[in-house]
C-alpha cells in the first residue's frame, strides 16, 4: 500500500459484533437476528481464543454443536477454516465418523488441529455427541436443536468444570432451552446476554434494506421472530416451533431423492386470496419424507389441473387427498375422472379438521415425518394454525389470513399425511390420454413396480396387472 493511501481492513466488524468478540465472560448468550453474522462472528471468536492459547504455549479445545451435519460443516468450512486461513495459520483438517460411545459410526465430525495441539471439532447436535468431552462449547442456533433440554443436560456438566460456553440463536418460540436461558428461567445470573435485532444491526452499519427484507419474507409472524426477535406465543399454536424444528431435515423437499417407496399427495384448493398447495410425501420405512411442495397463487383451475397432472405423472401416488370444501367440489370431481378412486375428497368441518390436525401432530411427535429445513415462510405457515374453544366448548382450528395465504401449506401437509395413513389395496385407474407418453399407459404400471402389491384395474391398460 502506498504512502498516504487509506488502510482498508481485511474484515469489517460492526459494533454489536465487536462487543460479542470483546466479551471475556465464561458464559455468554447472544440472540441475534437473521443475516447479522452471529455464527461468522462466533467462529472468529473461537479462532482468536485458540490462537491466544497457542501463543501462550497452551492448548485450547472447542466443541461446536450445530443443528445438523450441514450446519456443522458450514461453521467449520465457512467460519473456522476461513478465519484460520485469513490469519495464515497452519492447521490439519480432518473428517471422520463419530460413534456414540464408540460403538458404531453415527455422526460426521469435522476437526481442525493446530500445530500446538489445540483442536476445534464441529458436530451435529445430539445428547450423545455432547457427552464425553472436556472442552469449551459453542451451541450454534441452539433454539433449533432437537431435544434442546436433553442436550443442555449433557453439556452443562462439561462447561461447569471451568470451560467456556457460548450460545447463539434467533428465537424459535418459547418451548426450548434457548428461551429459558435468554429470559433467565432457571438460569440465575451467570449469563452475559447480547441482543441485536435487525434494526440495531442496520443502525450500526450492517448493509441491509429492512423494507425489502420484510416485503420478501411476506409473513409478519416470521418477520417478528426471525428479525425482530420476538417470542411468539405458543400457547394456542397447534404445532410448536420446537415440534416443527424436530421434523425438519436438509434432505426433505428434494424431488431428486425420490426412491421406490409409496407416494401420497395432499392438495389444498385456493383460487383467489389463498394459495393452491400440493404436498408430496414418500414413505421410506415408517417415515414420511417430503419430496416436493408446489404452491400456486391466483392460478386458474386449468393451471391447477395441469400442475396436479404433472405431479401425478411424476410420482404415481397411491392416494391423493384433496380439499373438497366449497370451490374444491369441481377440482375433486375432475380429479376423480382423471385418476380414479385413489382420489379422496375431504370436506373441511370441525370433525374433519380435528382429525387431520391430530394426525399431522401425531406424525410429528412420533418423528415419522420429515419436512424441508430452514424455510421461514413454511415454518410460519405450519405454526399459524391455532386450536381455540368456541362459545359452545367445541374445539376449532383457525388461522389468520395474510399475504402468505390461510395456513394452506399446513392443510396440504395434513391431507398428505392423512392420505398415507390408510392406503387402499385396490386401485381403479383410468387412462389419461392427455398425459400419455409413448409406451406409457399411466395405468399404474409404475405403481406395480413400486411394490404396492395391489391389483390394478384399468379401462385400457390391458386388463389386470
Amino acid at each position: 500500500m502506498s504512502a498516504g493511501q487509506p488502510h482498508t481492513p481485511a474484515l469489517t466488524l460492526y459494533p454489536y459484533q465487536k462487543a460479542w468478540l470483546a466479551s471475556k465472560a465464561q458464559y455468554k448468550i447472544g440472540m441475534f437476528a437473521r443475516q447479522t453474522g452471529k455464527t461468522f462472528t462466533s467462529s472468529l471468536g473461537i479462532v482468536n481464543d485458540v490462537l491466544d492459547a497457542e501463543a501462550a504455549s497452551r492448548t485450547s479445545k472447542w466443541v461446536i454443536l450445530s443443528r445438523g451435519e450441514r450446519q456443522a460443516r458450514e461453521v467449520m468450512l465457512e467460519g473456522i477454516q476461513k478465519h484460520l486461513r485469513a490469519y495464515a495459520v497452519a492447521f490439519k483438517a480432518a473428517e471422520y465418523d463419530w460413534g456414540a460411545d464408540g460403538n458404531w459410526p453415527k455422526y460426521k465430525a469435522l476437526e481442525a488441529t493446530l500445530p500446538g495441539g489445540s483442536r476445534i471439532i464441529a458436530l451435529p447436535s445430539n445428547p450423545d455427541t455432547a457427552r464425553g468431552f472436556s472442552a469449551n462449547v459453542y451451541l450454534d442456533e441452539f433454539a433449533f436443536h432437537q431435544d434442546s433440554r436433553a442436550i443442555w443436560r449433557s453439556v452443562f456438566p462439561i462447561v461447569s468444570a471451568g470451560w467456556k460456553c457460548w450460545v447463539t440463536s434467533t428465537p424459535n418460540g418459547k418451548g426450548n432451552k434457548f428461551y429459558d436461558l435468554v429470559t433467565g428461567t432457571g438460569a440465575g445470573d451467570i449469563w452475559e446476554r447480547h441482543v441485536c435485532d435487525i434494526y440495531r444491526a442496520v443502525a450500526e452499519g450492517l448493509p441491509r434494506d429492512i423494507e425489502a427484507l420484510r416485503a420478501a419474507i411476506g409473513d409478519e409472524d416470521a418477520w417478528a421472530q426471525e428479525y425482530e426477535l420476538k417470542w411468539l406465543d405458543e400457547a394456542s399454536a397447534w404445532l410448536s416451533f420446537d415440534l416443527i424444528s424436530a421434523a425438519e431435515n436438509p434432505n426433505a423437499g428434494k424431488p431428486e431423492l425420490t426412491g421406490s417407496g409409496q407416494t401420497f399427495i395432499g392438495v389444498d384448493i385456493g383460487i383467489r386470496g389463498d394459495l393452491w398447495v400440493a404436498w408430496v410425501l414418500e414413505r421410506v420405512g415408517d417415515v414420511l419424507w417430503t419430496r416436493e411442495v408446489v404452491t400456486l397463487r391466483r392460478a386458474t383451475f386449468a393451471e391447477q389441473d395441469a400442475a396436479l397432472d404433472a405431479l401425478v405423472l411424476r410420482y404415481r401416488p397411491l392416494r391423493l387427498a384433496m380439499d373438497q370444501t366449497g370451490l374444491g367440489e369441481k377440482p375433486v370431481e375432475d380429479a376423480r375422472r382423471r385418476y380414479g378412486s385413489r382420489v379422496e375428497g375431504v370436506i373441511f368441518g370441525q370433525a374433519s379438521k380435528q382429525a387431520l390436525a391430530q394426525e399431522l401432530k401425531d406424525a410429528m411427535e412420533d418423528r415419522r415425518l420429515r419436512i424441508p429445513e430452514g424455510d421461514a415462510v413454511l415454518r410460519a405457515d405450519l405454526h399459524k394454525v391455532q386450536r381455540v374453544t368456541s362459545a359452545t366448548g367445541a374445539p376449532r382450528f383457525v388461522a389468520e389470513r395474510d399475504g402468505q395465504g390461510h395456513a394452506d401449506r399446513f392443510w396440504a401437509l395434513a391431507l398428505a399425511v392423512s392420505a398415507a395413513s390408510s392406503p387402499r389395496t385396490l386401485i381403479d385407474c383410468q387412462a389419461l390420454p392427455s398425459l400419455r407418453e409413448p409406451g406409457d399407459d399411466l395405468g399404474l404400471r409404475l405403481d406395480a413396480r413400486r411394490g404396492f402389491g395391489a391389483i390394478v384395474r384399468t379401462d385400457d391398460c390391458g386388463g389386470y396387472l
